[in-house]
């Protein structure tokens, strides 16, 4: 009886561990794709013909505005960004040319993919870009790194 019991328990766990293998990291544009709450951005990324670099080598630290920051954004800017240039301006703001996790955050300004620059900043486990605050911990890519971010960044206009 007791070999039974045995031989069940370890086929159970071979099971278990059989299924519970990780996936193996995508890239920045498919963890995008991945999450449900970035819906609206992803859909954008690829309006602007961003998929394809956030697809690439990278690496990349994106900052994604969740669905809820695209609601809060006036409706005069969203109008805005039907111009494809915009558009492209305005995505390209949220994106780094580094892998920067939340260790690596220190208060510092960084040049994004648009030419400009972001104010990065932490504060214990708090991780903000402009006045934009991280929505939890970043999706680690196999390109880079995807944090959640509760406002849309507008670039300053040049």
């Amino acid at each position: 009886m007791l070999d039974r019991r045995l031989v069940f328990t370890l086929s159970l766990l071979a099971l278990v561990a059989g299924c519970a293998t990780p996936s193996a990291p995508v890239s920045v544009a498919d963890t995008l794709a991945r999450d449900p709450q970035l819906s609206t951005l992803n859909g954008l990324v690829a309006q602007a013909g961003l998929a394809g670099m956030l697809r690439g080598g990278g690496p990349y630290t994106v900052f994604a505005p969740t669905n809820e920051a695209f609601k809060a954004v006036p409706a005069k800017t969203m109008d805005e960004l039907e111009d494809p240039a915009r558009l492209k301006a305005v995505l390209s703001y949220h994106v780094l040319s580094a892998r920067i996790t939340p260790a690596q955050v220190q208060m510092v300004n960084m040049k994004t993919e648009n030419g400009a620059e972001v104010a990065l900043a932490r504060a214990g486990d708090f991780v903000t870009v402009e006045d934009a605050m991280a929505q939890g911990q970043p999706a680690m890519a196999s390109n880079g790194v995807v944090y959640a971010i509760d406002r849309v960044l507008i670039p300053p206009r040049r």
